[in-house]
């Protein structure tokens, strides 16, 4: 077990929460967490992009003028991609880039990241996360209390007025332990996460 120091305000810790060395203490595995943020970012490709080949575009389905005596080129088909309005030669089609990652690799990924937070001293644990009102000052000054301008900020569950008062601060973000994922988690300065957070995710990685 090791201990995290929790913050209250912009005051210093006074308090520790004890968590488990196999969550935020491991070794990090570089190559893990590249494959998983990696995996994670090309599932959300969309991959929509079409066009339509000979097949797909309407009509064409008699030959346009007779084999022989025509003087012209035979054809088949007024929708061949030579002619106008013809389908495309070698046509995009919708594609998935999702790549599989196993239950394990993920888990195994979170735990990496957040151990290195950690000796990064890139997570600060806060006793309690909360606004009176959706007010985007609020929010503000209670970060800049804590000396920080660019975070994300794991809550154990949603709170609308934090989530209001954030939305207008272009670089912070809002989550809930569920909404963790590799890639909001190593994309900001700081992790602000509350110490009822920090328990549901060693749970949850557990």
């Amino acid at each position: 077990m090791m201990d995290l120091n929790i913050r209250s305000g912009g005051t210093e810790a006074t308090e520790t929460l004890q968590v488990a060395d196999a969550v935020f203490a491991v070794e990090t595995n570089e190559a893990l967490v590249h494959q998983v943020v990696t995996a994670y970012m090309a599932g959300a490709r969309s991959g929509t992009k079409a066009q339509k080949n000979r097949t797909l575009v309407s009509g064409g389905g008699r030959k346009p003028f007779r084999q022989k005596g025509m003087g012209r080129a035979r054809a088949g088909t007024s929708r061949s991609p030579i002619w106008r309005a013809g389908g495309v030669t070698f046509a995009a089609s919708p594609r998935n880039y999702a790549q599989k990652v196993n239950r394990k690799m993920y888990r195994g990924a979170l735990r990496s990241i957040l151990s290195e937070l950690l000796r990064q001293d890139r997570m600060i644990v806060v006793s309690e996360l909360s606004v009176e009102a959706p007010k985007t000052k609020m929010m503000d000054s209670q970060l800049k209390e804590l000396g920080i301008s660019q975070a994300l900020i794991v809550l154990d569950q949603p709170d609308e007025n934090i989530y209001l008062a954030a939305r207008n601060l272009p670089t912070v973000e809002v989550c809930d332990v569920q909404e963790v994922n590799p890639v909001n988690l190593i994309a900001y300065e700081k992790v602000v996460i509350s110490s009822a957070a920090v328990k549901k995710l060693e749970a949850r990685l557990s």
